[in-house]
Order: C-alpha cells, then sequence, then structure tokens
C-alpha cells in the first residue's frame, strides 16, 4: 500500500429474494475499484429470515476466513415487498380518507387493492391552497377499538395533505394514542397531486411495514450475534442506498428493491452503457433497460402487481415469471399450451428436501389411483408467519387455517369442495399458507440440470402432471423428461415475451398488445411464410438470476441479438447493494393563491411571502436543510446538494403572470461506514 494511502474496506452485500437469500464480500480499493471476495446462497427462510441469512452471510465470511468486524458496511436488496404486491400479499390495513368520498375508491385501482380490508371516511382534508376544511375524527375515534384489535396498521390520506398535512398528523396522532400500531400518512410518500394513486401508495405502504420490519429486525439481530458493528443500508427502487431506519418507516420505497440493485450490479459486472437487463429469480421477471449507464427511471412511479404507485422507481416490469411459478395447463384447447406463473409455488423438489416422506408418500398414493385429480400433485403449508397476521379471518377462513399446519398436506385431503378452493386462495393471498406443487425448478430437478433439491420429488410430480390430458383425451406427455424438457423451453418462449414487451413499451407503443400480435408471434418462432418477417433488440441482453444460464441459453435466436450471462450473475443483486449511493431528495412548492401573494408549501411548514424572490429564497431554504437531514437519516455523511426550480408562469397581453413553482433538492454521496 502507497504511504498514507487509506486501506481497502471490506463491505457486506445482501440480498434476500423469494426463494434465495444471498451474500456477497467485496473489496473496495482505494482508487475505487473494487472485487468480490466470496458470495454464497442459502433459502429464504420466510417463518425466521434470520436463518437464512446467516447461512448465507455465515459462508461467506468462512470462504473468506475474514473476521467479521472488518466489515465497515453492510447493504441489502431484497425482492419480498415486490413479491408481496405480486402476489397480493401483505398486512390486513384499515385506511382512512379524509376529506374523500365512497366514489374515489373507484379510481387509480383503489379499491381493488383495498379488498376486503375497512375504510373509514372522515370529513376535512384541505382546498388546493392548503386551507383547511371543517375536520371530524369521532368517525374515526369510535371505529379505533374495534379495528385496533383486527388490523396490523393504518394509512391516513387526507385530501390535499401534499399541500397541508396538519389533518393526517392529528388523525396519526390519533390512532397511535389508541392502538399503538405502526400509521402511514400519505404526504410522508409523495409531495404529488392525485389523492386516490396517494392513498394506494400509503395502502401498499402499511402493508408491508410488518414485512420489512421483520427483515431488517432478522438482519440487525444477526450482525450483532456475528459482533458486525457496521451500518445497515437498504436499496431503494431507484438504486439509491437508504439507511434501514429510513426503509423501515417508508418500506413501500423498496419495491423493486432488488431488480434495482440487479441493475446496479450488471452495469457493474459488465460496464455496458446500453442493454436490456433481464434478471430472472424464484418468482419474477424483472426486467429493464440500461441506457446511456444509467437505468431508466419511470417519471409516473413504479407499477408492480398491476397496481401504479407514486414510488420513484427504476422503469422496470415485472413478471410473474420465474423458476418457482406455478405450471399449469390451458383448459378447453385441443393442443393445450403449458402456462407458468404468475403465483409462485414451493417446488416439490423442495418441499421433498425438508419434509421427506411427507411429500414423497403422498405423490405415490396419487399415483396409484386408478383416476387423476386436478388437486394432484399439490400440497398446503403454513408460512410460519406470527399468529397475530392471522387477525380478521372469516370463520370458514379460521376453520380452514386450522387444519393446515407445518407439515404439508395434499389438497386433495384438505379441500372437500370447491368454495373451500376459494378460501385457501385468500389464505394464500394473505401470507398465511403456501402452496408447494410442480414448476420449472422441478423440470429442471428431472433433467438433472438442477441438483440442488430432491430429484425424487420432481420426477413423481412429473409423472403425475405428464397424465393430464389434451383435448383429444390423449396424455400430454409420454414421459416425465418429456414434460420436463417442453416446461423449460416454455420459460425461455415466455421469457423472450417479456424482454420484448418491456422494448415496445420503452419504444412507446403498448407492449403486451404488441408482443401478442399474430406477426410478432411468428417473428419469434422464425414462422417464415410468403412473408418472412424477423424482431431484433438494438442491442444485448443481461441475463442475470442463478438460473439464467439454464433458461436464457436459447434466448438469442428468439431476440434477435446476444444475451450475456456475466460472472457472479448469480448475486448481481447482492453486489449492486454494495456499489451504490446515497440519494435523497426533497420539494417545496410556491403558489399564488390571490395576486400578489407567494405561498410557501415545504415538509410540515406553510408561509405566505408579498415578493416572489423571497419565497423562492425561503424555498431554497428549507428544502435544504430538509434534505440535508434526510441524507443525513438515509445514512451519508458526505452528501452533495444540488437545486433546482421548475416554474410554470404564462404571459397575458404582454404582463408576465406567475402559477407555481417546484423547488427540487437532490443530495447525493457514499454511505458512512464504520470507522
Amino acid at each position: 500500500m502507497i504511504a498514507g494511502e487509506k486501506p481497502a474496506s471490506l463491505f457486506l452485500g445482501i440480498d434476500t429474494g423469494g426463494t434465495y437469500t444471498d451474500a456477497v464480500l467485496w473489496c473496495e480499493m482505494p482508487a475505487g475499484s473494487g472485487t468480490v471476495v466470496a458470495k454464497a446462497k442459502a433459502l429464504t427462510t420466510r417463518h425466521d429470515l434470520a436463518v437464512g441469512i446467516s447461512g448465507a452471510v455465515d459462508a461467506v465470511l468462512n470462504e473468506a476466513a475474514t473476521n467479521p468486524a472488518a466489515i465497515k458496511l453492510v447493504s441489502m436488496s431484497t425482492t419480498l415487498a415486490t413479491n408481496a404486491l405480486v402476489e397480493g400479499q401483505g398486512g390486513r390495513i384499515a385506511l382512512v380518507m379524509i376529506g374523500f368520498t365512497e366514489a374515489d375508491l373507484a379510481r387509480d385501482g383503489l379499491k381493488s387493492a383495498l379488498g376486503s380490508d375497512p375504510v373509514v371516511f372522515v370529513p376535512g382534508g384541505h382546498d388546493v391552497h392548503g386551507k383547511a376544511q371543517p375536520l371530524n375524527l369521532s368517525t374515526l375515534e369510535e371505529a379505533l377499538p374495534a379495528l385496533g384489535a383486527s388490523v396490523s396498521g393504518f394509512a391516513v390520506c387526507a385530501y390535499f395533505a401534499t399541500r397541508n398535512p396538519a389533518h393526517e398528523l392529528l388523525a396519526c396522532d390519533m390512532i397511535r394514542e389508541k392502538t399503538g400500531l405502526p400509521v402511514t400518512a400519505s404526504h410522508e410518500l409523495s409531495s404529488k397531486l392525485g389523492g386516490p394513486r396517494r392513498a394506494l401508495t400509503t395502502l401498499l405502504n402499511a402493508r408491508l411495514i410488518s414485512m420489512i420490519d421483520n427483515l431488517v429486525a432478522a438482519t440487525e439481530g444477526f450482525l450483532v450475534a456475528r459482533g458486525i458493528a457496521a451500518p445497515l443500508m437498504m436499496v431503494r427502487g431507484d438504486g439509491a442506498l437508504v439507511s434501514a431506519a429510513f426503509a423501515r418507516a417508508r418500506p413501500i420505497e423498496t419495491i423493486l428493491s432488488g431488480p434495482a440493485a440487479s441493475l446496479v450490479g450488471a452495469r457493474h459486472m459488465t460496464g455496458l452503457e446500453n442493454a436490456v437487463v433481464s434478471d430472472i429469480g424464484g418468482t419474477t421477471t424483472d426486467v429493464a433497460v440500461l441506457d446511456r449507464g444509467r437505468p431508466r427511471l419511470d417519471p409516473e412511479g413504479a407499477t408492480v402487481g398491476g397496481y401504479r404507485t407514486m414510488v420513484e422507481a427504476v422503469a422496470m416490469r415485472t413478471f410473474g415469471l420465474g423458476g418457482d411459478s406455478e405450471v399449469a395447463l390451458e383448459e378447453g384447447a385441443l393442443e393445450p399450451r403449458i402456462l407458468l406463473g404468475p403465483r409462485r409455488l414451493v417446488p416439490l423438489a423442495l418441499s421433498g428436501m425438508e419434509h421427506g416422506e411427507a411429500i414423497t408418500a403422498e405423490l405415490e398414493r396419487q399415483l396409484r389411483a386408478a383416476n387423476t385429480s386436478r388437486l394432484d400433485g399439490r400440497f398446503a403449508v403454513r408460512t410460519g408467519v406470527p399468529e397475530r397476521l392471522a387477525a380478521g379471518l372469516t370463520p370458514p377462513e379460521a376453520k380452514l387455517y386450522g387444519t393446515i399446519g407445518t407439515i404439508p398436506l395434499p389438497l386433495d385431503k384438505v379441500l372437500v369442495s370447491n368454495a373451500q378452493n376459494a378460501t385457501l386462495n385468500r389464505l394464500v393471498a394473505r401470507g398465511l399458507v403456501h402452496i408447494s406443487g410442480f414448476t420449472p425448478s422441478d423440470a429442471a430437478h428431472v433433467l438433472g440440470r438442477q441438483a440442488n433439491w430432491n430429484a425424487a420429488s420432481a420426477r413423481l410430480g412429473a409423472e403425475l402432471f405428464a397424465r393430464k390430458r389434451d383435448g383429444r383425451g390423449q396424455f400430454i406427455a409420454s414421459s416425465p423428461e418429456a414434460l420436463a424438457e417442453r416446461i423449460l423451453v416454455s420459460l425461455t418462449r415466455y421469457s423472450a415475451e417479456v424482454i420484448l414487451e418491456t422494448a415496445f413499451a420503452e419504444d412507446g407503443l403498448d407492449g403486451a398488445a404488441t408482443v401478442a400480435h399474430a406477426l410478432v408471434q411468428r417473428a419469434v418462432d422464425g414462422s417464415n411464410g410468403i412473408a418472412r418477417l424477423t424482431v431484433a433488440l438494438d442491442r444485448p441482453v443481461v441475463g442475470l438470476g442463478a438460473s439464467a444460464r439454464l433458461h436464457y441459453a436459447g434466448l438469442p435466436d428468439l431476440v434477435g441479438n446476444d444475451c450475456i450471462v456475466p460472472n457472479h450473475t448469480d448475486v448481481a443483486n447482492a453486489l449492486g447493494a454494495v456499489v451504490g449511493q446515497v440519494r435523497v431528495s426533497a420539494e417545496a412548492l410556491v403558489t399564488q393563491p390571490v395576486e400578489g401573494v407567494f405561498r410557501l408549501s415545504s415538509g410540515h411548514d406553510m408561509r405566505d411571502f408579498r415578493d416572489e424572490g423571497a419565497a423562492f429564497a425561503a424555498a431554497e431554504t428549507s428544502v435544504r436543510a430538509i434534505v440535508a437531514d434526510r441524507a443525513s437519516r438515509a445514512g451519508t455523511d458526505t452528501a452533495e446538494i444540488e437545486i433546482a426550480r421548475d416554474i410554470s408562469a404564462s404571459t397575458i397581453e404582454g404582463q408576465r403572470l406567475f402559477i407555481e413553482a417546484h423547488v427540487v433538492a437532490v443530495a447525493t454521496g457514499r454511505p458512512r461506514i464504520a470507522a
């Protein structure tokens, strides 16, 4: 080492996915470069996340023979929040709408997202200039005793709270005092207008709090146990790093955390300026575009699980397609197609490894039966979440939940009516029950292309599935191997479609409709007629994920460009988690409610000025202070702050008319590390 030069620092990156938890030990060199010292994987243990985290991290520490105390920074990404929204899971939440009516639920998918969760309407809110309407919290106060015993948290959204959050703050204080449960206020998450979508974002945030809280607590507990006294960071959906405490309060910002980290990792590993990055995991495939070295951000907010949020994140499209996707058969067709996802199942090979005879004996029993059942090869098992999260179950749900335990039970013994199937699906959506069944991961085990779980269980499942019949009454596959090959080919084909769908959407087209068009389908299949058609990407695909080499081997012929699967692709998310920067922002708004008065709304502050320049100066001072404090809480001591103004004005009869202005401060810096 050169005299006076700083020594290399060891950083620990962790990615907690739906199936695996990855860990990577990265050495940052003084010149700014770095190298992977060790990497490892362990199964994600949803009932106790610390088990999976400790398995992966202990493995990299042992491989590197490193003293845990030498680690200066721990940073993590996760797909748990993304997966929960894709699969419709999360805690039961009470939504408090201040100044809104029931008609507002019909906008922006809010009613669909709310489902059967309770909602309370309260008179109040503010107008566009922040002037208060009469507030009456008596309805909320009367409902709190019952709600406090049946929900896991609250989401509060008031009319024009982004202009004046006073009513949200009063409601939140009352809820905390009366129930002690977590509360999310909409003004804390977004400064954008659009009440129903802001309410939707707040609702989803509240649902995710317990999940992210469990993840952070499990990680912090593990770090203390191993003597790692380093700051803990998390990756947000825009690829930036924030402190774990910051993420705990705003878990919605961790949606697309894993995919965002993978983009940062892909850029770091390949050096490519332009690429389509496709990250295939157990539950989802996440596709985004790398343009001139930076991920494209979605200006309208991230869309996950069919819901458009107000969360600034990478322009990532998330599809329910992965190694653990549910395998199903198209109904009513003479030659039915293999259907994959969007629901994740626990692979039979994984269940067989964990539960042995409980799985194989039941599969063998079903194979001996003279007739097939649509429930063959399916099992139900509790996820292991705390019992308090089962609050609010209906009597049928509670009864069915009581019959399901920690050992998987075959569905043909659990369900006694078709109605119970819908009940089971609701328990799955609540995150209380997992379904185990045949997946592409099982197909890979049947063919010997994956060998980390129980191949015997996978083969039994394939035999059962192969006995399903097509529209002519024939078996859909001649052997387990033939079925498995067909499923893996289908997964590669569907992967090409989601990559092309993303490319078409980035080009301003309707991605789903375009890729489904007969001409595009013919081009992808290479079906030549008199008219010869081709489709090709203008940039290579970077394939990420542990199974990318397997599932993307046949991809180049389908997308018309190279597919690069870099070294360490299996831990791209964990690597991306440690090479990023902290980035936070704050926004102030200046409006003109009446001529000659300039109203500043910034955080909890609302002031009037007679001079436009004075209002701007105060706005810049306010957002600078807010973003500096936010950057410190997000985990950096070296933030550089940039401030920009966006002024809306018009000219009428030669005179300038001020409308409004947004003053935005952005702070960036490397995360603080242990001394």
